[in-house]
């Protein structure tokens, strides 16, 4: 007899843990905690400086050649133009599948290339190989940020540079993998990178996507708590690269050091289950809300010279712009562009070239870094450390433009296009500490050049988003870094690669030796790379003063309340009380739907 209640109440409490899972996995946090990891993985770009060594080395390339492979990662890194335009039109799991099969075969191919496992291929196969493997980060970045920008679009600045700084941590997130599971084996890092990022987004490839759902106040209180699991994550990944340097790892210590990687990457999710058990509390809080708990006072008051609801609907979808419409006829800033509006508007062609400058100059540095550091006599390790320096720091450049572009912007109504100013010439700094080295200087310079490199993309993002609109965003933020590979071509390529060769080939012609003899071209010494920075240095101001003009363009609109708009889901005057038990917050009935169209008062019968 006594069974009975006791059956009920287990299987009540079994349907609410499932009703809960289900809430959970198909929920916005859920979906942002699933962004995080997708994007931690999606920054094996960054580790080009580590296994190009291995590549030089073992394919007999010149810096030139090097350079051009270089090159050609950029262009897959940031022309993802083709992976906007298929998230126009098909759903976000395409993108991340797509994305996924991309990531593996490119790297996959590199890795047998450089293991011997197939025969040499040519330069325009590695590079063809190195593009495709690249592209892949755009597929990711699209799927996860668009998704993440559109589902909490107030927070967009945070949401921006907290996926992006996962990106920039990604690097060192690696590393510290590949030596748990490789040993020091630069090859075995190029398989890592082709299978664990596709894993990764295949994990997770149906949980990212658009959800509508209702906005809380004051999210960005929970966006603080992701931002300081995340630092204590950086700072654990930095300590562990500093002291591998002076230490030496056993395999065991290697492994307890991933294991801790893995586990502060895993933190986010515990901050997800807690909103979602609040947002499952307050569910249950709420008075239920039936079709007879609605009425409308005079229901059948319709203004007759209106027209339907329907045909209002089509109207407003028949006024809105299409993709490539309305060129000449340009909307204010804000509000939702074209595609071919927004690419040929002035204030894109600006922040063209601001992205070329500094985004240019930045990959030319990181690139080279590898070479930087030998051609000043340091260390293997050393070398190894700059990098991971350069993938840390470009974290924290990410998480400070994401969330102080986004505090100082709230509170004092501080332009983004300000803040991408003042990060190139803290740029310019960099490039000019790695043309005139003192002793220790180049780990000042990689910690500069990877927080200015990490700052400039969250800031180049949120300023496509804020000044031409989120409707077609995923195209147009792919579309904006397109100037960052050409920037790379011609000053990594031409410039940085022309001039370290020149000064090896000096090198050699002092020393009577004849460049067939010769495995590879090296050059020794500080003149290796000074003219190559100068140079750095002067585009980058260019790009700084581009900046400053887009600052003179646009701060009349960065006065204003630019996320207006996006606060109609969450206005107290949408709250209703109901005596104390609880909130209805934002009905989506049709009844209030109608209510709103006819402009009547709506009463809540419990």
């Amino acid at each position: 007899m006594g069974e009975a209640p006791t059956t009920v109440s287990a299987t009540s409490g079994s349907r609410q843990a499932s009703l809960f899972a289900v809430q959970f996995v198909k929920g916005r946090w859920f979906s942002l905690f699933a962004s995080i990891v997708v994007m931690a993985g999606a920054g094996a770009t960054y580790l080009f400086g580590t296994y190009s060594k291995e590549i030089k080395a073992t394919l007999g390339y010149t810096q030139t050649t090097l350079n051009l492979l270089g090159f050609f990662k950029d262009v897959g890194a940031n022309i993802g133009v083709l992976s906007g335009l298929i998230a126009e039109v098909a759903p976000t799991w395409v993108v991340l599948l797509i994305g996924a099969a991309l990531n593996f075969f490119g790297y996959f191919m590199i890795w047998l290339a450089v293991t011997g496992r197939i025969a040499k291929p040519k330069v325009w196969q590695m590079c063809l190989y190195i593009c495709i493997g690249a592209n892949s980060q755009n597929f990711a970045n699209t799927g996860a940020l668009v998704c993440s920008v559109k589902n909490f679009p107030e927070e967009r600045g945070s949401i921006l540079g907290l996926l992006k700084g996962y990106t920039g941590l990604s690097g060192a997130i690696m590393t510290q993998l590949y030596l748990a599971l490789y040993g020091n084996d630069a090859k075995s890092l190029i398989l890592l990178i082709g299978w664990l990022p596709a894993a990764m987004s295949v994990l997770f490839v149906y949980v990212i996507r658009i959800i509508d759902a209702p906005r809380k106040p004051n999210e960005i209180r929970v966006f603080f708590h992701f931002l300081y699991s995340s630092i204590v994550l950086a700072l654990f990944v930095m300590a562990m690269t500093l002291l591998q340097n002076f230490v030496s790892f056993s395999p065991a210590a290697y492994a307890g050091s991933a294991t801790v990687v893995c586990a502060l990457l895993f933190v986010p999710l515990l901050i997800t289950i807690k909103e979602e058990l609040a947002l499952w509390n307050d569910k249950k809080q709420l008075p239920v809300a039936t079709p007879n708990s609605i009425a409308l006072e005079n229901p059948l008051a319709v203004d007759p010279k209106l027209p339907p609801p329907e045909a209002q609907q089509n109207n407003q979808r028949s006024n809105t712009p299409g993709c490539f419409t309305d060129i000449c006829n340009k909307p204010a800033r804000g509000e939702d562009y074209s595609i071919l509006q927004a690419l040929l508007s002035l204030d894109m062609g600006i922040l063209f070239l601001a992205t070329f400058c500094g985004l240019g100059t930045s990959l030319t540095a990181v690139d080279n870094l590898g070479q930087i550091g030998e051609s000043l006599g340091y260390p293997t390790k050393t070398i190894k450390s700059f990098v991971s320096l350069v993938s840390i720091w470009n974290y924290f450049g990410r998480i400070f433009a994401g969330f102080v572009s986004e505090t100082l912007l709230a509170r004092y109504k501080f332009p983004r296009p300000l803040m991408m100013t003042l990060v190139l010439l803290l740029s310019c700094v960099g490039h000019l500490l790695i043309a005139f080295p003192a002793p220790g200087s180049v780990y000042v310079a990689s910690i500069i050049v990877g927080f200015s490199f990490g700052s400039q993309l969250p800031l180049l993002y949120a300023i496509i988003s804020e000044l031409f609109g989120l409707k077609y965003y995923s195209t147009l933020f792919n579309c904006g870094q397109v100037a960052s590979p050409l920037g790379s071509y011609i000053l990594n390529v031409q410039v940085a690669g022309r001039l370290y060769d020149r000064e090896a080939m000096k090198e050699l012609a002092r020393k009577g030796i004849d460049r067939s003899t010769v495995k590879e071209l090296t050059c020794i010494g500080s003149h290796c790379y000074r003219l190559t920075f100068v140079i750095m240095a002067g585009v980058t101001f260019i790009g700084a003063l581009a900046s400053l003009i887009l600052v003179a363009r646009t701060r009349e609109f960065y006065k204003g309340d630019i996320y207006k708009k996006f606060r109609v889901e969450c206005d107290p005057e949408r709250s209703v009380s109901s005596n104390g038990e609880g909130r209805l917050v934002e009905m989506k009935g049709k009844a209030i739907l109608e209510a709103e169209q006819i402009k009547q008062p709506v009463s809540f019968i419990r």
